[in-house]
């Protein structure tokens, strides 16, 4: 029998000792677990990190001590209370019971003239506005050696007088007047006890006269509590303030009618800057590009369309050209393309030599080509620009196009300078592509056009009866002289000048010369058309066809003599001689239309294009950090992340700390599962494919089948 007593462990038996002896040690983590809970808990570590910063970095610095805690008073304290506080203070310093330093010094004096100064202290106190601290920082930076008592008092200098601005200040129960207007309007806040915007008001003055013909200017001051606070920014804690300090320059678009539609510059204060945001980003008017002496020909003159009228701006201040010039420049695009110029004294020679220009500013007009530039000096203003333009927007001797048809009567569907009571009208035109051939062809016919515009006058002579004639039609207008671009106008070219003739100046250009041609065209009006009694329905093909064809007859004559402007004056006398006397038949048919041309391809950008895409990308970057700085001051922000840290942390550890399930658990889990099931469900089969489909007429004869026999067979 074994002894039941065991016997214990002998010393000498070291690999029984430890084999029976438990390992009492603790068990150190794995370089995977500690990665697993790394991994785990990362997203609350971050929001405790985070929390940490924005309470002890973040937070501090968007709310630095105020100047009523500097002087040692509650916030918003009356002046009686802030100088009774600075007087204590003094009273320490002369017996000298405390002695400030330098820097303490400095910032209760500077914190006791602020808030003693009525207006400085109601800016302060409702927008806190502040605009000396840069003064604060360089008299701090230049008495840092010196002794409290050395330094110059006071520190600050209020403004000498009031604000000296002739625009009337928009009152409290003027803030639906100012939006919702028909006019966009820009909106200056201001305050008369700050000096900056003292020093803005010259420049405001000439920001309203600049703005005035186009749209509405107004101030508003900050003593206008309840429209001012409508006009401020609000951050995240309710402050209403003004981000970039005063002057405050809003823009109130068209149709605005909320303060959500609000736009606020945040540019340089200069009248340029100014009045450039305002007719991009309002106005949306484009820009008139600056061109000099070199550039002025191969980047403007060469590449603008030729078939317009080319204006030039000359300016020697160099600034961009005023709202009311381009939105001049937008109305009149289809007519003319707009440069501005920089005019420099030692270039006068030149100037004065091409483009007839002596001083500026100026605004020379530049017309047909080979004449003389029409000259206008003084700064461009509503009150003769728009009529000069009205007068100089086409050519001398016009283009034929489909701006300019129905104003020159050279249209086929009837239109008349002369009116609709003129039954018969010509029009002589000259047709070709661009090429210096139909620049001299273009120069011949516009001398003869002056020539009759000379003797269509009462008193002057005429060298024989035929000039009389086209004389009197120019003078009735029932005579149009045109030019037309043969290359764009193809379909109209080829319909007037046909045969081998419109290779020479229709459509794109075939050789190196081209040979322009004259024609003319006579235009007559049928009475009966308009006449009630003969508008029939369309009852037939026919009929609906007729309706097709130009209402008025036109018959085309090509002209074959010499350049000359007397023999051209000549035919052109003839032809209306004959046309006006002669009965020629009434021909109508169906005229090409005219063809639209092409933009110019470099002036004309408009204000929502002007901004390429890496600015567009800036001001994104910038709207997004100005967010983030704004959101930066809300003390809200740290306990909303120490809570979700909190809430986060607290839900990984319930479910790393939820028991994981054995084996065994879910075997008997899944044998329970299928206990569960019917015993309907579990003995069912699962059909096979071909067991649903039924037999067909062709399968096997099924082994279950039987023949039946029926009573009228013959089998009886």
């Amino acid at each position: 029998m074994a002894d039941s007593n065991p016997t214990p462990p002998s010393p000498n038996n070291p690999s029984k000792t430890s084999s029976s002896t438990p390992n009492m040690a603790p068990k150190k983590p794995s370089e995977s677990e500690i990665a697993s809970l790394i991994k785990a808990y990362w997203i609350p570590a971050t929001l405790f990190s985070l929390f940490f910063v924005f309470q002890l970095v973040f937070l501090p610095s968007a709310f630095p001590a105020s100047h009523y805690d500097v002087i040692g008073v509650s916030r918003l304290s009356s002046i009686e209370e802030v100088k009774a506080a600075y007087d204590n203070l003094a009273s320490k310093w002369n017996s000298g019971a405390e002695l400030p330093t330098t820097n303490d010094f400095i910032k209760i004096r500077y914190a006791y003239e602020l808030l003693t100064d009525p207006l400085w202290k109601r800016d302060y106190d409702l927008f806190g506005i502040d605009e000396h601290q840069d003064v604060l920082e360089n008299i701090l930076q230049y008495n840092s050696d010196k002794e409290y008592s050395l330094v110059n008092l006071p520190l600050l200098v209020g403004p000498a007088d009031s604000l000296d601005i002739d625009f009337d200040s928009n009152s409290a129960g003027d803030f639906q007047s100012i939006v919702g207007g028909q006019r966009p309007r820009l909106i200056q806040v201001y305050s008369n006890g700050s000096n900056l915007c003292k020093q803005f008001s010259r420049n405001w003055k000439k920001i309203g006269t600049l703005l005035g013909e186009i749209a509405d200017t107004g101030v508003v001051e900050l003593g206008e509590v309840k429209l001012a606070s409508q006009l401020a920014e609000k951050k995240t804690t309710g402050q209403l303030f003004f981000r970039n300090g005063l002057p405050s320059l809003i823009a109130v678009p068209q149709g605005c009618k909320t303060s959500n539609c609000l736009v606020r510059y945040e540019g340089d204060l200069s009248v340029d800057a100014v009045t450039d945001w305002f007719a991009i980003t309002i106005l949306r008017l484009p820009r008139i590009p600056y061109y000099t002496k070199d550039t002025l020909v191969p980047r403007f003159l060469a590449k603008s369309s030729y078939h317009k009228v080319k204006v030039l701006f000359f300016s020697d201040t160099g600034m961009r050209a005023t709202p009311f010039m381009r939105q001049l420049a937008r109305n009149y695009q289809d007519y003319a393309s707009f440069a501005c110029v920089l005019w420099r004294e030692e270039e006068y020679t030149y100037w004065s030599s091409i483009y007839d220009v002596e001083s500026a500013p100026a605004t020379v007009f530049l017309r047909d080509p080979g004449t003389k530039p029409l000259v206008v000096y003084g700064a461009v203003n509503s009150s003769w620009f728009v009529d000069v333009m009205e007068d100089n927007k086409l050519h001398e001797l016009p283009q034929l196009r489909t701006m300019t048809s129905m104003e020159l009567g050279c249209d086929s569907r009837g239109y008349s300078r002369a009116g609709t009571n003129t039954k018969i009208w010509y029009c002589a035109i000259v047709v070709g592509r661009a090429s210096p051939e139909l620049n001299e062809m273009r120069e011949v016919l516009r001398r003869a056009q002056q020539t009759l515009s000379e003797k269509s006058y009462p008193d002057a002579p005429y060298s024989d009866e035929l000039e009389a004639h086209s004389a009197t039609a120019l003078k009735d207008k029932r005579l149009t002289l045109t030019w037309m671009d043969g290359e764009v106008q193809k379909n109209l070219c080829m319909f007037y000048i046909g045969g081998e003739l419109s290779l020479d100046c229709c459509g794109p250009r075939r050789g190196i010369e081209d040979a322009p041609q004259v024609v003319m065209v006579r235009y007559m009006r049928n009475d009966s058309i308009d006449d009630p009694k003969d508008q029939r329905s369309s009852t037939s093909l026919l009929d609906s066809l007729k309706e097709d064809v130009d209402p008025v007859s036109q018959l085309v004559a090509r002209y074959n003599g010499s350049a000359e402007p007397l023999q051209i004056i000549e035919w052109i006398s003839k032809n209306i001689k004959d046309g006006d006397s002669a009965k020629l038949p009434f021909y109508r048919t169906s005229t090409p239309e005219l063809v639209s041309e092409n933009p110019d391809p470099l002036w004309f950008v408009s204000g929502e294009k002007i901004v390429s895409t890496r600015d567009g990308i800036k001001h994104r970057l910038q709207r997004v950090i100005t967010w983030c700085r704004d959101l930066s001051g809300d003390p809200r922000i740290g306990p909303l992340l120490l809570l979700g840290a909190l809430l986060s942390f607290g839900g990984i550890w319930f479910r790393r700390s939820q028991p994981t399930p054995s084996n065994e658990s879910s075997q008997s889990q899944q044998t329970h599962t299928k206990k569960e099931i019917p015993k309907e469900w579990r003995n069912r089969r699962r059909p096979s494919a071909t067991s649903d489909v039924p037999p067909s007429m062709t399968d096997m004869e099924p082994k279950d089948a039987c023949q039946v026999e029926f009573s009228d067979s013959d089998s009886e």
